[in-house]
């Protein structure tokens, strides 16, 4: 008898230890064949990444499985060592068996995910998915680990009713502290599905008086950047309750116009076509889309024409004002048609009674 265990106690140790030791060295191989086997031939007909990607997600769990299954095997051998601690080991084999399948579910969903990114999520129109994958992911994990620390208390026998009413009371006063927070979180939700703007739209927020273009659409906020490059951040709450136009949809083809007035006494219509023809001739107006000239009013110093063109985008807009603003300047001018400028006539009457005649001596008298 060698440190109270006899011969044959040694030998069955030394087998113990051998099949802990032969797994270390051939587990992983023995790993590698059950998938080659089960589910190679499988996944080498289809076409898709997702059996590759649930594969490369289970390998690291399988591995670890078979450890904890050889090395139980190896120990429940050794009654005569931890017969008394029998309990105990059963459930620290239970732990770890927990333990790889929370690991596993968590690499499914992470491959799951990365394999959607990778492969579904840019042949969509929307970016909603892309988007929102990341916190799907982080959401999923968390209740897998939730889950499995309910587990594990229901084995232990722990009043688990309580750890969901202090969730429950502790998810409460979250929700309190962070209301802001989740209101613009829900803000984001809304208008990912709703989709009143993309990112590269062109919008004006009429509340704040900010348009720009967007750069990114998140959960919390929305980024804009304006035309002098200033970057602005929009709380989604504050946007969802704001009128926000969209000079991005349903197209980028844009209608502007602009007020012009000529002298009164000016032939009509030989204005009207002077205008439509000049602004006709400039280059990035929409030579398919109507140019109007519309007689609007009788202003106090002139006749009032509204001006209307199109052009292909929005960008364009500051540029194409001072192009056709030039373009109906000229023409007005070539034609002798005459833009006048504000101009009142006084008539001041004054009674006899108010005439003061002063009479100046010549010099030299």
């Amino acid at each position: 008898m060698i440190a109270g265990l006899t011969y044959q106690e040694w030998i069955q140790v030394g087998i113990s230890l051998g099949i802990i030791l032969g797994t270390l060295l051939i587990g992983g191989r023995l790993m590698r064949w059950l998938l080659r086997s089960l589910l190679g031939r499988w996944t080498e007909r289809t076409s898709s990444g997702l059996d590759d990607a649930l594969l490369e997600a289970l390998q690291l769990p399988l591995y670890l499985l078979i450890l904890v299954v050889a090395l139980q095997i190896a120990l429940g051998r050794l009654d005569f060592i931890f017969f008394p601690h029998r309990e105990a080991l059963g459930s620290i084999f239970f732990i770890l068996y927990l333990l790889i399948g929370t690991l596993s579910m968590m690499q499914l969903v992470r491959s799951l995910t990365t394999w959607y990114q990778q492969e579904i999520a840019h042949k969509t129109e929307t970016q909603l998915d892309e988007q929102l994958m990341p916190f799907f992911r982080r959401l999923v994990q968390i209740i897998i680990v939730l889950i499995a620390l309910i587990i594990l208390l229901g084995h232990f026998e722990a009043d688990v009713s309580a750890l969901v009413t202090t969730l429950g009371v502790g998810s409460l006063a979250i929700a309190l502290a962070a209301q802001e927070t989740l209101s613009d979180t829900i803000a984001g939700f809304v208008v990912m599905v709703d989709r009143p703007y993309r990112v590269g739209d062109r919008i004006e927020i009429q509340d704040l008086n900010t348009w720009g273009d967007v750069v990114d659409i998140g959960l919390r906020s929305t980024r804009i950047r304006t035309r002098d490059n200033r970057m602005v951040i929009v709380p989604n709450s504050v946007i969802g309750k704001s009128l926000i136009v969209n000079h991005s949809y349903p197209d980028t083809q844009y209608r502007i116009q602009i007020h012009v007035g000529i002298a009164y006494g000016t032939d009509i219509e030989h204005a009207r076509k002077t205008i439509i023809e000049a602004v006709r001739s400039v280059e990035g107006v929409l030579a398919d889309h109507p140019v109007e000239a519309l007689f609007l009013e009788f202003g106090d110093s002139a006749l009032i024409f509204r001006v209307r063109w199109w052009l292909e985008s929005y960008e364009d807009t500051r540029r194409m004002f001072d192009r056709v603003n030039t373009a109906i300047y000229n023409a007005l001018r070539q034609e002798g048609i005459e833009i006048p400028f504000p101009q009142y006539e006084v008539h001041h009457h004054l009674s006899e009674g108010q005439v003061r005649v002063e009479v100046r001596p010549e010099p030299g008298e």
